[in-house]
């Protein structure tokens, strides 16, 4: 009985030791999978478009609220089917030249993050756009499905607020704000 407790005993660092490690975990994104959408309200049609992920990892933790990673988007990449509004856009508003990447650095979460199945979050993170860092809270929707991850959003960023020039001109008035779908798959895996 004292050898089958003392190997217990042993046993139980190791076993603690490995169920953090699970705690742990890094989503690594696949970019092909992944899509952002955007529409632009305007007084004639919407503005309808893509934007392309370039690459992205979240590491975090289950039993904490604490998130880090960059989840990088090209600004060259956006593509309304309209090749004269998309040099526009590119070169005028995003001015990618200067500022080719769009990022979203998360750093927290409000919520309970399910080890399977779905779940809702508030992520908390900086959101970079036109070189300028501004912070955004995010609703989001979690599908953990083995090692499979996918996370979905919608949100609004206030482009004009946030400095980017205002594509209205004559009689076309656009909106202030651009509405973001962003659908995120990935894979999980151990955190190094």
């Amino acid at each position: 009985m004292k050898t089958t407790t003392r190997t217990l005993l042993a046993a139980l660092p190791l076993f603690c030791a490995t169920l953090a490690l699970a705690q742990h975990q890094t989503l690594t994104v696949s970019p092909d999978a992944s899509s952002i959408k955007f529409l632009l309200p305007s007084n004639h049609d919407p503005t309808n478009g893509t934007f392309h992920v370039t690459k992205g990892t979240v590491d975090f933790d289950r039993t904490s609220p604490k998130l880090s990673g960059l989840i990088v988007v090209d600004a060259n990449s956006g593509n309304s089917d309209n090749s004269a509004r998309d040099k526009k856009m590119t070169a005028q508003v995003l001015e990618a030249s200067k500022f080719s990447d769009v990022t979203f650095a998360p750093q927290s979460y409000a919520g309970t993050l399910a080890p399977s199945g779905d779940s809702t979050l508030q992520v908390t993170g900086i959101f970079t756009l036109h070189g300028t860092p501004h912070p955004l809270t995010v609703p989001m929707q979690i599908h953990i499905d083995g090692s499979k991850c996918t996370a979905k959003a919608h949100f609004t960023v206030p482009y004009v607020d946030w400095g980017l020039k205002d594509p209205s001109w004559f009689v076309l008035k656009v909106a202030k704000q651009v509405d973001i779908d962003l659908s995120l798959t990935g894979t999980l895996s151990p955190a190094n």
